[in-house]
């Protein structure tokens, strides 16, 4: 895992408001790690996510990607296109809750097929096979043809990995993907991560606010206060000490089992 497959380099995201969310950020991704980003909330960790996705623009600074800097990429083409190779999952899964599990996996087609057709349900076969063969790594093949309101919490985030993988990325960003989850699931949803990281080769960067699933999932740790990089290593390097100064004196750690 020697070679970048994302530079990050002097990155500044200002918000309108003058808060500056990150602030000269550096950080180099390896292909194929499972690198995971903390911090308090407000240290830059969504912001950083959403940059490298283009759902931010960055202030400046530069995001090397696939022998491009996407910080610069401002035409709807070009984002589309590079969110064909950056998938993302969310907090909060993002789902349509009406339609069925298969339908909105294949909404990660979109990029691919034209309007008229998605609106008319009009999905390849080979479309939907992609679909189904993700609902079924992530273990809920059975569920495609049922709402999606009808799903508990971490079955509507494998849906969502599942639709993040029919585009086919290189990376998969996860913002926060176990946050709204009851502790039970979230190791179900970090373990299918971890098979989407293994078995596929697909590199991930995840935040998450729990160190103990940082330390069982994470190759690589990251983390950020106060828009800045204040360490970057193993998990298991992550001592009291380091843990202080990362999320201030006095804050104690809570475990998810």
């Amino acid at each position: 895992m020697s070679e970048s497959i994302l530079s990050i380099r002097n990155l500044v995201k200002t918000y309108p408001n003058g808060v500056q969310a990150l602030k000269g950020v550096n950080i180099d991704v390896k292909k194929g790690e499972f690198l995971v980003v903390i911090g308090l909330s407000g240290s830059g960790k969504s912001t950083l996510l959403r940059c490298i996705n283009r759902l931010h623009s960055p202030t400046s600074g530069e995001i090397l990607f696939g022998g491009k800097d996407i910080a610069k990429a401002v035409g709807t083409t070009d984002i589309r296109e590079l969110r064909r190779e950056i998938g993302m999952i969310f907090q909060h899964f993002n789902l349509i809750p009406r339609h069925t599990v298969l339908s909105n996996v294949l909404m990660g087609r979109l990029g691919d097929t034209s309007t008229l057709k998605s609106m008319l349900g009009l999905w390849s076969p080979e479309d939907k096979a992609k679909a189904i063969e993700y609902l079924r790594l992530v273990g809920i093949a059975e569920k495609a043809k049922i709402r999606a309101d009808q799903l508990s919490g971490g079955q509507q985030q494998r849906v969502a990995i599942a639709r993040a993988l029919t585009q086919d990325p290189q990376i998969l960003l996860a913002d926060e993907p176990v946050a709204s989850l009851d502790p039970a699931t979230c190791h179900t949803v970090m373990d299918y991560l971890r098979k989407v990281n293994r078995e596929l080769g697909i590199t991930v960067i995840a935040n998450l606010h729990f160190l103990s699933l940082v330390r069982e999932y994470a190759t690589r740790v990251v983390a950020l206060k106060a828009g800045e990089v204040v360490y970057e290593g193993s998990p298991s390097n992550i001592n009291d000490s380091w843990f202080e100064r990362i999320y201030g004196e006095g804050a104690k750690e809570v475990h998810i089992n």
